[in-house]
């Protein structure tokens, strides 16, 4: 079963009254949308109060969802666990493995070749334990969930950290590492801490070049790519009915870079009509019998600030389109600012690539918006005069938009159109056009825009926008070009000027449905082999990592002091990496090589404390790991910010790493660190950061007494023997410290499971 039956459907909403009015009763108050879902998902209710920040709560979400890169890890560990089925809803997206070289075509032919074994493992193994598949090209992840899964409230999660992108149809949708799919997909019950709430109140209506992806932009400037950290983004108000299923998507997709547990819009008329077009009338209709649960309570609407712990208002009738970048998307300006940056602060000019699609804005409305843009191009002779790649969202997106004529627009301006796939959005782009080290721009409609992250470049400087936008800007070649204010020039001479973008939110003809891509699991699949080669380069099964010791840490070196912004694409790369995601040996041979290192000038190395000599950091590690002499890593604030990936967690752990040490974490990292076995603690203050010098030792005493959030004294021996006593900080339950003992989350799921057995 890969998704909810009819009954199931009717099951569910007509049990949200009776959960709803339990959770008014316990909470004593007005519930906010978040609140309502989440309540409404609850295990058991906490003993005490129920207090935002603080409550660890368990859950029991509806369904999974896995892209190929994190399914791989992800279901080596389910395999551990020795179970025969999912116990829920769970479904494999092949969508991050394809690398775009020169059109969809040729890459797909090529991924096929490169990947065979990775997808027939992941085919088999979602055959074997009851998950749906999703053949290469079918689309991306978020996208076929919102066309196929996602439904409202409801509750997800997915190994990729852009989950949330169900949000848009009323869904508590929540990124997450391998470890915790694997503990809903066996059927234990996902733990969070209860998320703090942001409210923003939207106003007025979007018009002219104003599109939903400007109000996360706006958003993310306001914020920050911390400022959302540990908190459910809830966005209220008129302003939400302006915005389609699809755009709403676009906006909560993005709420990742807030470090946000995850965004959400409630349901309205605009999501009743994509669940019809899209071949769900009748969950629509069960929704909107429903409808009182899935928006926040009236009281909440008329005062806002007394149930958000930080409220913001946004007025779409003023908002102005927005660019944000490089190397971080909080850089935010509105595009009239644009070419002021561009002066000031010597950014390259020139657009060497301009880039739409992604799982960000991929939909039909973000397509017939830029083609509209495109069109009015082509009828004066216009092109892009950069290079132009266009990746659609699905196979139901694309077959929609070549029926419908987008992708003939788009293609006569110059567009190449990629597989149905992430490419450059995650690195997985073979760049001809420029050297490794040449300073360039690039604009794209992505979501991430990382030092290196779209083709490991790392003097490639990445702007972010709308497509709209984005095809705009490529036909002047130009980062200071405003479509708002300036003209263009036809091949006559003549002086062009682009008139806002007209799109469909959806086909009028309906979408093209194919599903000829999903595979779905047989009803028993227990004699169905997985497929893994025990010489695979690619594949490797898992041993399960060593419990603890007991014994303190004492006089550990520090392998890593990271300095300033270490996202997991520091941690753990990904572009050329993608492919060892199956083999945590050959993966870990990346780990840190795009991290800083405080006492080092160059990025990926750090001194040897045996030689004094200077290596890479992973060949370092392995060193330590020779010696047997376990590590700490010193990091700096938001640590792990970015992408799900537990490689960032699992690689360090194999290697040695005991425990990490940071001024801040970002949620997912510290999660996928406790569940490997690896301590996290955060410097109780910040400034202490500057104490850690190199070939300092650190150790941790006490760690038998270890008690939930309680601090701990880590002592800092330096070279010349002087020590520094430093409190830290930490934020583990004791089920998470019992993870810590028996040296996973999943080792401890594994005993429990061993105990049932021989009791039963």
């Amino acid at each position: 079963m890969t998704k909810f039956s009819k009954k199931q459907f009717e099951d569910f909403y007509a049990s949200r009254q009776t959960k709803y009015q339990e959770a008014r009763k316990r909470l004593n108050r007005p519930l906010t949308l978040a609140e309502k879902i989440l309540t409404a998902h609850l295990d058991h209710w906490p003993e005490g109060e129920l207090v935002r920040g603080e409550t660890y709560a368990f859950l029991r979400p509806d369904r999974v969802a896995m892209q190929d890169a994190t399914a791989q890890m992800a279901l080596l560990q389910f395999m551990q666990a020795r179970i025969d089925k999912v116990a829920v809803p769970t479904t494999v997206h092949c969508d991050h493995l394809i690398q775009a070289r020169v059109g969809v075509d040729a890459d797909m032919k090529q991924a096929l070749n490169d990947n065979q074994e990775v997808y027939d493992f992941l085919r088999t193994a979602s055959a074997r334990h009851g998950i749906g598949f999703w053949k290469p090209n079918s689309g991306i992840i978020h996208q076929v969930v919102l066309e196929q899964y996602a439904f409202p409230g409801g509750m997800m999660i997915g190994t990729d950290s852009h989950t949330p992108n169900a949000g848009g149809l009323c869904m508590v949708a929540i990124g997450v590492g391998g470890a915790d799919a694997v503990d809903v997909m066996v059927g234990e019950a996902w733990g969070v801490r209860w998320p703090k709430l942001i409210g923003i109140h939207l106003k007025g209506k979007l018009n002219g070049w104003a599109s939903p992806k400007d109000i996360i932009l706006k958003v993310a400037g306001i914020l920050t790519v911390a400022g959302g950290t540990g908190a459910i983004v809830e966005y209220f108000g008129e302003g939400t009915k302006s915005i389609s299923a699809t755009g709403k998507a676009t906006i909560t997709n993005m709420g990742a870079e807030l470090g946000a547990t995850t965004s959400i819009f409630p349901y309205d008329d605009r999501s009743a009509k994509y669940l019809a077009a899209s071949g769900r009338k009748d969950l629509a209709e069960m929704a909107n019998q429903a409808i009182e649960y899935l928006r926040p309570d009236p009281e909440v609407m008329q005062e806002p600030e007394k149930y958000f712990d930080k409220l913001i208002e946004i007025d779409l009738d003023e908002l102005e389109p927005y660019v944000v970048g490089p190397h971080s998307p909080d850089v935010a300006r509105p595009i009239s600012q644009m070419a002021n940056d561009v002066r000031e602060k010597d950014y390259p000019e020139e657009l060497k690539y301009a880039l739409i699609g992604s799982c960000t804005n991929s939909s039909y409305e973000d397509m017939s918006r830029a083609a509209s843009v495109a069109r009015q191009a082509s009828a004066h002779g216009l092109k892009s005069t950069c290079g132009l790649m266009v990746t659609p969202g699905s196979e139901q997106v694309y077959a929609t938009i070549k029926r419908d004529g987008q992708i003939d627009d788009l293609e006569k301006i110059g567009a190449t159109v990629l597989a149905n796939a992430c490419g450059p959005c995650i690195g997985q782009w073979k760049r001809d056009d420029i050297k490794s080290g040449e300073r360039n721009s690039i604009l794209t409609s992505f979501n991430r825009n990382f030092q290196k992250r779209n083709d490991g470049n790392a003097e490639t400087l990445a702007f972010i926008s709308s497509p709209e936008l984005v095809i705009a800007m490529s036909l002047s070649g130009k980062l200071t070009f405003n479509p708002l204010t300036d003209s263009l020039t036809d091949k006559e001479g003549k002086s062009v000027k682009l008139t806002p973008p007209e799109g469909l939110e959806l086909p009028a003809q309906g979408f093209v449905s194919d599903l000829t891509g999903f595979i779905e699991p047989p009803s028993n699949g227990n004699d169905i082999e997985v497929a893994v080669s025990p010489e695979s380069n690619r594949l490797q099964l898992l041993d399960p990592f060593a419990p603890w010791d007991g014994k303190d840490i004492e006089n550990l070196p520090v392998l890593l002091k990271a300095k300033g912004k270490c996202t997991t694409d520091h941690i753990s790369p990904a572009g050329e990496w993608l492919k060892f995601r199956g083999h945590l040996d050959k993966i870990s041979n990346n780990m840190f090589i795009t991290a800083q290192d405080d006492f080092c000038e160059e990025p990926g190395k750090c001194y040897d404390l045996f030689t004094k000599e200077k290596g890479n950091i992973p060949e370092v590690a392995r060193h330590y790991k020779l010696e047997n002499q376990p590590w700490v890593v010193i990091g700096d604030t938001n640590y792990g910010e970015g992408s799900s990936r537990e490689h960032a967690a699992m690689s360090p752990r194999f290697l040695g790493c005991k425990a990490v040490i940071v001024r801040s974490f970002a949620r997912i990292h510290e999660t996928n660190l406790k569940k490997q076995g690896i301590l996290p603690f955060t410097f109780a203050n910040p400034a202490d950061y500057a104490k850690i010098k190199p070939y300092d030792r650190i150790s941790i005493g006490g760690l038998h007494k270890l008690e939930p959030e309680t601090p701990v004294t880590m002592v800092v021996t330096h070279t010349d023997g002087s020590k520094d006593e430093i409190v830290l900080n930490q934020t583990m339950t004791q089920e998470q410290i019992e993870w810590f003992k028996e040296g996973s989350a999943l080792n401890l799921i594994k005993k429990r499971r061993q105990e049932e057995l021989a009791h039963a």
